[in-house]
């Protein structure tokens, strides 16, 4: 997965398609991430004391990862994600501009 939590990234499709937000969960072995502010869906919760209201709050679901692409920090663009080796290190470049992200 090219995808890190702390990620910029553009929805591809779906009810979402075309905004952005952070990444802020990456489930690897799911495919998913959930995106700051985006796939938002209704859930209700009860009471938790006596005389309170129930309440409706808007919950990040996650989404496949196949539909978000990662923003080049260099070009603003939605782009591919190359691997290339620096000495010891692997490091993620853009597959547009060719900057390191």
């Amino acid at each position: 997965m090219n995808l890190k939590k702390g990620d910029q990234v553009k929805i591809i499709s779906g009810k979402d398609r075309g905004k952005t937000g952070t990444v802020i969960k990456v489930s690897p072995q799911d495919e998913r991430i959930s995106v700051e502010g985006l796939n938002l869906y209704k859930k209700r919760v009860r009471p938790k004391r006596q005389g309170e209201k129930g309440e409706t709050v808007l919950v990040p679901r996650p989404l496949r990862a196949s539909k978000a692409q990662l923003l080049c920090s260099a070009c603003k663009e939605a782009t591919r994600v190359g691997h290339r080796a620096l000495g010891a290190i692997k490091v993620r470049y853009c597959k547009k501009c060719k900057a390191q992200t």
